[in-house]
């Protein structure tokens, strides 16, 4: 540890904070930073009540810390690399730029997950295979795990690296035992069940190329590139589990992903033209805005 003054960190706290404001940067980011490298609560930060402290430990040098803060500035590194966590729902997941940050709003996937089973006329969907395809840092395999112990979780990645940080979370959360990992594309590595699949869960990349240059530049420059992609019209990955999962979901069973919002009315006739899904629906975040899609298997 590297203990430091109220004094000298309230004097980095408001250079941090100006530096946010005139990178157009949240200042908040400063005290998600600090929350980080301190033992310092959110209440502590925001009341000032640090300032009086004679010693507050940090987690590195403060000249390390200052160097973070300009990567995060001046290169755009988003702060949950740099810091190498992130929230999501109730875990704190490692992340890294080999994985997609997992979005606040994808949370909800995991919500209409539970729902869509409650309301499947197959009532022991809980009970079976549950999957999660392009799983990156792992966060929708836990998301289910925790929400359908009784299932099994098959989680896929082409990335290797993405594989290894999504079991180290696996771990860290108690779930590795619950879910089961595979390198490779899509369902290629889920031969042995066809037919036998309650649900696939999937936010794939969405983001039709010709988009990807206005991302950004935390986006554009950081993220990996493989998960944002999504081809021409942003639905090459979709169209493509639309079209391979009926072989592999039971009847009932769910077919649920995350998509960019204005793609809800094509993906919906994609859904409807292959004849094999039922009850399908376009589902709204929390703005109100369609992004994501559920259907059932006839």
């Amino acid at each position: 540890m590297f203990p430091i003054s109220g004094q000298q960190l309230d004097q980095w706290y408001d250079w941090a904070k100006r530096e946010a404001i005139a990178a157009d940067i949240s200042p908040s980011e400063v005290d998600w930073l600090l929350q980080a490298m301190t033992p310092l609560d959110s209440l502590s930060l925001r009341l000032g009540l640090f300032k009086e402290r004679s010693q507050i430990p940090l987690n590195s040098p403060l000249s390390d810390l200052t160097q973070l803060w300009q990567r995060r500035v001046k290169q755009r590194v988003p702060l949950q690399y740099l810091v190498g966590t992130t929230p999501w729902r109730r875990f704190s997941l490692k992340v890294s730029p080999d994985v997609l940050i997992p979005r606040p709003e994808t949370e909800l996937i995991i919500d209409f997950a539970v729902n869509a089973a409650k309301k499947s006329p197959n009532p022991d969907l809980g009970l079976g295979h549950w999957v999660d395809l392009g799983t990156g840092s792992g966060a929708i395999a836990l998301g289910l795990a925790d929400s359908f112990p009784q299932g099994t979780i098959h989680a896929v990645d082409t990335s290797t690296k993405a594989l290894t940080i999504a079991q180290e979370n696996a771990i860290n959360e108690g779930f590795s035992s619950q879910i089961h990992f595979y390198q490779g594309s899509w369902w290629t590595p889920l031969e042995h069940l066809k037919g036998q699949v309650s649900a696939m869960v999937s936010n794939p990349p969405y983001i039709p190329t010709s988009l990807l240059s206005q991302l950004q530049p935390e986006v554009k420059e950081h993220e990996p590139m493989l998960a944002l992609d999504g081809g021409n019209d942003g639905l090459d990955a979709i169209n493509y589990l639309i079209d391979t999962s009926p072989d592999y979901l039971i009847s009932g069973g769910i077919f649920l992903v995350e998509m960019m919002a204005g793609q809800g009315k094509k993906v919906k006739q994609l859904l409807e033209d292959s004849g094999y899904y039922q009850a399908i629906e376009i589902l709204p975040d929390l703005a109100g805005i369609g992004r994501f899609a559920l259907a059932y298997r006839c």
